[in-house]
């Protein structure tokens, strides 16, 4: 997800259905919410269904995309979260972690945009969130319909198990266009 940019791409528009998957990590309620209404906003304006599921930290966010990319059928996902620094290398670990992650998951072709916040503080932490100033949770929302178009336009068209038509034989002798050709 890029930062705060001049650059208004605009949300593109999906002449078929697009689903999309919010995973949030709600450790900080305020922020939390903050996120979801921004985040939830771009795809309704975009006209796309979405549905949320929270998990219990930001280092869960990964797993809980991959997890619904394997088991359910949304064309995309929107990873939220705040980690706010604190006196140990927890911060860290969870903050590299967790991108690392998302980064994976993205690179085996996932359409994510990476939402979750990263600060030193709980000041930077409501500028982050709120939709008027930085806005991190819409943006991403948008990353997310940016990439999912993205793998439309480039997917390739449904080629079956590698046959093709008219190139192999059923019992009898025909294949679905008739009699085998010799």
């Amino acid at each position: 997800m890029a930062g705060h940019s001049d650059n208004d791409m605009g949300l593109p528009d999906f002449t078929e259905p697009a689903k999309v998957l919010i995973v949030i990590a709600p450790y900080y309620s305020k922020i939390s919410q903050a996120q979801l209404d921004s985040a939830r906003g771009v795809l309704d304006r975009a006209g796309v269904a979405h549905d949320t599921v929270e998990v219990p930290g930001s280092l869960e966010i990964p797993t809980a995309i991959g997890m619904a990319n394997r088991l359910s059928s949304f064309d995309g996902y929107v990873a939220l979260g705040c980690v706010i620094r604190g006196r140990t290398s927890h911060y860290d670990v969870v903050v590299n972690e967790s991108a690392r992650g998302i980064m994976m998951l993205g690179l085996q072709g996932l359409a994510i945009g990476n939402g979750i916040i990263t600060v030193e503080n709980m000041d930077q932490a409501e500028e982050r969130a709120d939709a008027d100033r930085l806005d991190t949770a819409g943006g991403a929302a948008a990353a997310a319909l940016h990439l999912i178009a993205l793998a439309r336009r480039w997917r390739r068209p449904d080629t079956g198990v590698g046959f093709r038509p008219g190139a192999y034989r059923v019992a009898g002798g025909e294949n679905e266009e008739g009699p085998a050709k010799a």
